[in-house]
């Protein structure tokens, strides 16, 4: 990992509610929501150092990365899946994981770590066009890196799961 993430949130990532992100599945089986959130804190802060930020923005641009998917849930399970049906139409749409989980993950990182308004604004709209537009450098950063990211990761689990598909067709 990454010493300049270290340097700006080692607190983050020893700690134990942090470290339970290593157990909820993200983009793909083979990615955590902890190694997606590491990715994504890497990208972030290369942007904030091309930007050259000064050294307290760039601490916010990666500990507003690091936690922009700090919900604690495992979205893809039965737990939320049931909390999905008690809302219909437009309104179970509204409560889907993409559009909710941003605000989920600002008011834990705040509560946990006591990030600063701007910090937890960056969290809370990650998920633009999801969510409102981003207001600030360091929402975009961590928007834009989030982005990136997991097109990545996406892109990867996609290949994988055509490439199996494929060996199990024809093989």
């Amino acid at each position: 990992m990454d010493s300049e993430i270290q340097q700006y949130a080692g607190d983050i990532l020893v700690h134990p509610r942090f470290q339970q992100l290593r157990t909820f599945c993200h983009h793909g089986l083979d990615n955590s929501v902890y190694d997606h959130s590491v990715a994504v804190a890497e990208a972030a802060c290369q942007i904030a150092r091309l930007m050259r930020l000064s050294e307290s923005e760039t601490t916010s641009v990666v500990r507003a990365a690091l936690l922009h998917d700090f919900f604690g849930y495992d979205w893809h399970g039965e737990r939320f899946r049931r909390y999905l049906s008690h809302f219909s139409g437009v309104h179970r749409i509204a409560h889907m994981h993409g559009f909710i989980h941003g605000h989920i993950a600002a008011d834990r990182a705040k509560h946990t770590f006591g990030l600063s308004e701007r910090e937890c604004e960056a969290i809370a709209r990650h998920m633009f066009p999801l969510a409102a537009m981003p207001r600030t450098r360091i929402a975009w950063i961590v928007t834009v890196a989030d982005k990136a990211v997991a097109s990545k990761e996406m892109t990867a689990a996609v290949g994988g799961y055509v490439s199996h598909a494929y060996h199990k067709i024809f093989a």
